[in-house]
C-alpha cells in the first residue's frame, strides 16, 4: 500500500518512488490518474484498474499474481490507499490468508488539513464523507452533536452548502476551517464559522476538493444544557430525550435518576409505559 501525493507531485517520498520502480504490477484506483504520476517519475509499469466497483472481483486475480511470485503495489488517486478509498477488503483478505503486507506511508489530506486548521488537534475524529442519503446524514449529525473532539469531514464542493446548513441545525454555530485544494496552486485555508461560511458560499459559491474541520462541543455547554433540562423537564421527558440520543431505556433511566438525584425506581415508575 503506497501513499501518493494529494496534489503537489513533489510530495512523494523516496521510499514510495523506489517501491513503484521495483514492483511488478500496480493496482490503481484510476489508471489514467496514476499514469500521470508514473510519467512524472519516468516509471513504466503494468497497471491494473482496482476500484470500488470491481474490488471483490479483482482479489482472486491479485492472489494469482502473488502466488506466481509477483510483488504488487496498491495506490489510490491521491493520498493513502484505503482512507476513504478502495482496498480494505483486499487487505483484510490478504492478512487472513497469510500474505505479507507492507505500508509505504505518505501524505493524507486529513492530517494536512487539521495541522493547518488552528483547531484543537490533540484529539480528533475522522468522519470521512457523510452519507448522500439525507436521512442517514442527519442521523449521523445528530449522533455527533455532543462530540467533544475536533471533527474532520471530506466533502464535494456541490454538496458543501447543504452539509454546512445541516451542521448548523444540529451543532449550532461552531468554529470551522475549510481546507481547499490542499498542496495545489490554489490551496486555501478558510478560518470562519458555520453561519458566516454559509452566507459566503450562498453569495460566492466554492470550488475544489474540500476538507472540513469542525470544532467539538464545549463540555461546559453540555453540562449547562443538562442542568437546564433537569430543571425544566420531567423525568419522562428526559428519558425520552436520552433514548432519542441513542441510550437504551435502562441506561436512560439510570442516567436521569443520577441527574435528578433520585432512586431509579421512581424514574422507572414514571416511565413504565414507554
Amino acid at each position: 500500500m503506497v501513499g501518493t501525493p494529494i496534489g503537489n507531485l513533489e510530495d512523494i517520498t523516496l521510499r514510495a518512488i523506489d517501491t513503484l520502480k521495483n514492483v511488478d504490477v500496480i493496482l490503481a484506483e484510476d489508471t489514467r490518474q496514476t499514469l500521470k504520476l508514473l510519467n512524472h517519475l519516468n516509471i513504466e509499469k503494468h497497471l491494473i484498474s482496482y476500484h470500488r466497483h470491481n474490488e471483490d472481483d479483482k482479489i482472486k486475480k491479485v492472489q494469482e499474481f502473488l502466488d506466481n511470485g509477483k510483488n504488487l503495489a496498491l495506490v489510490s488517486d491521491a493520498g493513502m490507499p484505503i482512507i476513504s478509498d478502495p482496498g480494505q477488503n483486499l487487505v483484510k483478505y490478504l492478512i487472513s490468508t497469510g500474505y505479507k503486507i507492507e505500508v509505504i506511508p505518505g501524505v493524507t489530506a486529513l492530517t494536512t488539513a487539521i495541522v493547518g486548521s488552528g483547531l484543537d488537534s490533540t484529539r480528533f475524529t475522522f468522519e470521512g464523507f457523510l452519507s448522500i442519503n439525507k436521512k442517514q446524514r442527519k442521523l449521523r449529525l445528530s449522533e455527533l452533536k455532543n462530540e467533544e473532539r475536533t471533527m474532520i469531514f471530506y466533502e464535494a464542493p456541490h454538496k458543501i452548502l447543504s452539509t454546512l446548513e445541516d451542521m448548523l441545525e444540529y451543532f449550532g454555530n461552531r468554529k470551522i476551517c475549510i481546507a481547499r485544494e490542499l498542496t495545489k496552486i490554489y490551496e486555501e485555508f478558510i478560518y470562519t464559522d458555520l453561519v458566516n461560511e454559509i452566507a459566503n458560499i450562498r453569495e460566492n459559491s466554492i470550488k475544489g476538493e474540500i476538507v472540513l474541520i469542525v470544532e467539538g462541543i464545549d463540555k461546559e455547554l453540555i453540562l449547562k444544557e443538562e442542568s437546564l433540562d433537569v430543571f425544566n423537564l420531567s423525568s419522562k421527558e428526559l428519558v425520552l430525550k436520552e433514548i432519542n440520543n441513542g441510550l437504551s431505556k435502562k441506561d436512560a433511566i439510570k442516567k436521569v435518576a443520577k441527574l435528578k438525584g433520585v432512586n431509579k425506581n421512581e424514574v422507572y415508575k414514571e416511565c413504565f409505559e414507554l
